[in-house]
């Protein structure tokens, strides 16, 4: 058995086991799926045992594949580790890095980022992954991810990126057509944009609770550039990081001095990649630019 295991065999089952489907799998891997397939059935074959049962709806792991994959996972480990270590190559600073954001964050913020990144490091293959929910790095879904709150599970890093403030916000026309904000009590009578309650992927989103207002939410949205594009609109007000908003001349601060919010931003990496010259590049050019534009997150209100 020792001679017809392949120790290359493992990346596509890992790639399978992560995705839960060949397709997928093979997109990580840049390869065709019946090539996934075909390693999968050699691996199989060398250890005389079925690792996925197959169905419908995917790949999911059998007890020989739950067994085989902390190994493989450690083994993934140490190959990283010593590539990070020994790996001068790596130094030429090749290759690809994958970024998980939050939407708002990763498009206003890292989009632009990234070109200051390719001419830095034009080797580099930048891959952001901007969405509205979170990126597992466990599973290598990306290689670096920005989130709302430290991990609190598995071989992460992480370090504290910035705080950054919430406001409220609205379009021009929208106020100048409703009786006028002065106060918190205002609110009752006003329309809200905010997020769908039970599409939360964090805690933290969770911004429409004021226990002495009767906060109405009348379009909801489970991503944060549609609130926004709505409130520009004119649907009504609108909790908005200031880092955001205020990038938007068509909005305006409602309640600068009695509305405010204040989160924070973490830099994470999986514990087998930090050593890894090019994501110490990205997550350099990351901490350096927020460093630069902290005024804008940490900004005083207006008015």
């Amino acid at each position: 058995m020792a001679d017809d295991f392949n120790w290359n065999d493992l990346r596509p089952f890992l790639a399978v086991a992560r995705t839960g489907r060949l397709t997928a799998a093979a997109a990580r891997l840049g390869a065709d799926h019946t090539t996934v397939a075909r390693r999968i059935a050699a691996l199989e074959a060398a250890l005389s045992a079925r690792l996925f049962d197959r169905s419908p709806q995917g790949y999911a792991l059998t007890v020989h594949g739950e067994r085989l994959l902390p190994h493989a996972e450690q083994i993934e480990s140490l190959t990283l580790r010593a590539a990070g270590q020994v790996g001068e190559a790596d130094q030429a600073l090749t290759g690809a890095v994958r970024i998980g954001a939050p939407e708002g964050f990763g498009s206003y913020f890292l989009a632009p980022l990234m070109v200051k990144l390719a001419e830095r490091h034009p080797e580099l293959e930048i891959q952001l992954v901007a969405i509205p929910g979170v990126v597992s790095l466990s599973k290598r879904e990306a290689d670096v991810a920005i989130t709302l709150s430290p991990p609190r599970e598995g071989r992460l890093v992480s370090r504290k990126l910035t705080d950054y403030g919430l406001g409220l916000y609205a379009a021009p026309s929208y106020l100048d057509a409703r009786p006028p904000v002065r106060t918190r009590a205002d609110m009752a009578g006003h329309r809200f944009v905010g997020y769908i309650g039970d599409l939360l992927y964090a805690p933290e989103l969770d911004y429409m609770q004021a226990p002495d207002v009767d906060i109405h939410v009348v379009l909801q949205s489970s991503n944060l550039i549609a609130q926004m594009q709505a409130t520009l609109a004119g649907a009504g007000l609108c909790v908005l990081p200031d880092f955001i908003a205020r990038r938007e001349p068509g909005l305006r601060r409602v309640l600068p001095r009695d509305v405010g919010l204040e989160r924070s931003l973490w830099l994470v990496v999986h514990a087998d990649l930090k050593a890894l010259a090019r994501i110490r590049a990205v997550m350099s050019i990351i901490v350096e630019a927020v460093r630069a534009d902290r005024p804008a997150f940490l900004g005083k209100p207006e008015g």
